[in-house]
């Protein structure tokens, strides 16, 4: 059985940072692509950070240049580090499992969420 566990969430001062982890089990962990994805109240569930098999990433323009992608096929986890948080950064963070196109990411699995919640 598949899981992906999200830690690291909590609640930050705009200008903070976190950083989130993701572990997997029960899957080839380096046979998938990875992401981050958010959903804040309201909004549509969007793709925060990726990363593929060669080690590519992508970012939503509105955190480039303020959060990293990045993997540890040793332990299974994939990380983000968020920096200079900001009030909009506020969701539920999930990673996910999957194949990423040029159009999008499919996802084959999702964690349940960590919750990031940052004050102005």
């Amino acid at each position: 059985q598949v899981h992906l566990v999200e830690s690291g969430g909590g609640l930050v001062q705009a200008g903070g940072s976190l950083r989130l982890s993701c572990t997997a089990s029960g899957l080839a962990f380096d046979r998938y692509e990875m992401g981050w994805f958010r959903q804040a109240p309201g909004k549509e569930r969007e793709r925060v950070a990726s990363v593929d098999s060669d080690r590519n990433t992508w970012y939503r323009d509105s955190v480039k240049g303020r959060f990293t992608i990045s993997q540890d096929n040793t332990k299974n986890t994939v990380y983000l580090q968020m920096n200079s948080l900001k009030p909009e950064d506020t969701g539920m963070y999930s990673c996910a499992a999957g194949r990423i196109y040029s159009w999008g990411f499919v996802t084959d699995y999702r964690g349940q969420g960590t919750q990031v919640t940052v004050s102005s």
